[in-house]
């Protein structure tokens, strides 16, 4: 059987999502490094040790994480935040694969759907409370108005809306899955 062009753009689509999901999961390893390349200034050489440069500079990424404890609050909630903000994208990024396979399989109407959007909006919610956080605790922090103005700031707003949009489809999802149940029962 022949593909449609909707399986033909869930098969393109899932592609690329997972190619995402492993870029998410390689930036999630560099987290603690580039944080404390931010805060501790970057590395100035890596010496030559046998090991090879990629490892190396992953260990010394995480080495970055024992240290980033005594650096103080502002590296540890810009660690925290973007870990926990990473792996909220993470498991995002998997429902949407599951969706699409669903879609590819050629039954996108089933439950099964509808709970992997659920859990695709409590991501995006968890995102905007992380950011939210984030905005007031630098508000506090700064004891100035200029986080508002930041990137975080922004991420309040999108991920909510991102989460009711998720929540809609769910529901959408769930109503068409037991539409589709009811019809083929009907003779």
């Amino acid at each position: 059987m022949e593909r449609t062009v909707v399986q033909k753009l869930a098969y393109i689509l899932k592609i690329l999502v997972t190619i995402t999901f492993v870029c998410n999961l390689l930036a999630l390893l560099l987290v603690p490094g580039m944080v404390g390349m931010v805060v501790n200034g970057p590395l100035l050489a890596l010496e030559d040790t046998g090991v090879p440069l990629p490892l190396l500079f992953l260990a010394v990424c995480w080495q970055y994480l024992w240290r980033v404890w005594r650096e103080g609050s502002y590296a540890i909630m810009l660690t925290l935040f973007l870990l926990l903000c990473g792996v909220c994208t993470a498991i995002i990024l998997w429902q949407g694969r599951k969706v699409l396979a669903t879609i590819l399989k050629g039954t996108p109407f089933c439950l099964e759907n509808g709970g992997s959007l659920r859990r695709a909006a409590v991501c995006c919610f968890a995102i905007a409370l992380f950011a939210l956080i984030r905005v007031l605790w630098g508000i506090w922090f700064f004891q100035s108005p200029l986080p508002l103005a930041s990137y975080c700031a922004l991420f309040v707003p999108l991920f909510f809306l991102g989460g009711l949009l998720c929540l809609v489809m769910s529901a959408l999802f769930r109503q068409a899955a037991e539409l589709k149940a009811e019809n083929d029962l009907t003779i």
